[in-house]
């Protein structure tokens, strides 16, 4: 049985540039049988209306060349049963297609995953451990190991640990030197100014406040309000508080990591 390489963990240094630490990570995984390695990061993991929105950072090694294309422009992503496990626990999880399934994939496998189950196993790669890291701002980020020859159960329970721990040291080293923009949803888009006096007015402020606040005329807040409000999608005012809140748009600065 192997152990995880020590090497690896040293050299992921903060903020080292993704394509480099999965390549680092994807030499240690080979010493577990695993030769597929994925990895994303999702400021804000969900809509509203609770639903995926796909990552700002994503990266994958050794994959098949159509397999990006599939789980990005064929939205495979929101289809993945490895994300809707994600959501259910914090811990590192294995999953197989040829032997004893673990117990949060036994739980949340339905027929919507089918597409995704099948090129999985279309393609070889029929097991793997999937790593769920939630940050302290509510971002979700999720380490996969695939094989492509076959693990049995007992080898797969006894990686679970290196895996989770290498993909938590992975995500420690390479979210530091993330672009500022990975730390934005990009499902809602608001302006500065619709952001600032959305947030003003979370703070209680009237719209008569707010536009001394930010000398301006009180139509022109009225006005960024209400924009701000179609945006989101919201009823009202209030609901819309409530979705930038979910957003994170009200919050000055995004990287809370």
């Amino acid at each position: 049985m192997s152990i995880l390489n020590k090497e690896a963990l040293i050299n992921l240094y903060p903020g080292i540039a993704l394509e480099d630490a999965m390549q680092v990570a994807q030499v240690a995984l080979e010493d577990f049988g695993f030769d597929v390695s994925t990895y994303d990061f999702s400021p804000v993991p969900l809509t509203y209306e609770g639903k995926f929105i796909f990552p700002t950072v994503y990266d994958m090694r050794n994959a098949p060349s159509d397999m990006v294309d599939l789980w990005c422009a064929e939205r495979y992503y929101e289809q993945d049963p490895v994300m809707d496990a994600s959501r259910e626990i914090t811990r590192p999880f294995t999953w197989t297609y040829d032997g004893r399934q673990s117990d949060v994939m036994e739980r949340i496998l339905d027929d919507r995953h089918q597409p995704v189950i099948n090129y999985l196993c279309d393609t070889g790669m029929r097991c793997g451990i999937t790593v769920p890291i939630r940050c302290p701002d509510g971002a979700l980020a999720t380490f996969t190991a695939m094989s492509t020859s076959r693990i049995d159960n007992a080898d797969l329970d006894y990686a679970v640990s290196s895996v989770g721990y290498l993909a938590h040291a992975l995500h420690d080293a390479v979210i530091d030197g993330f672009e500022d923009d990975a730390f934005l949803t990009p499902h809602v888009s608001l302006t500065k100014r619709e952001q600032q006096c959305l947030a003003l007015c979370g703070q209680g402020l009237t719209a008569k406040e707010i536009a001394h606040h930010i000398d301006r005329s009180i139509p022109t807040v009225t006005l960024h309000l209400t924009s701000a409000t179609k945006k989101l999608g919201a009823r009202n005012r209030f609901q819309a508080l409530v979705m930038a809140s979910h957003y994170r748009l009200l919050e000055t600065s995004h990287r809370t990591h």
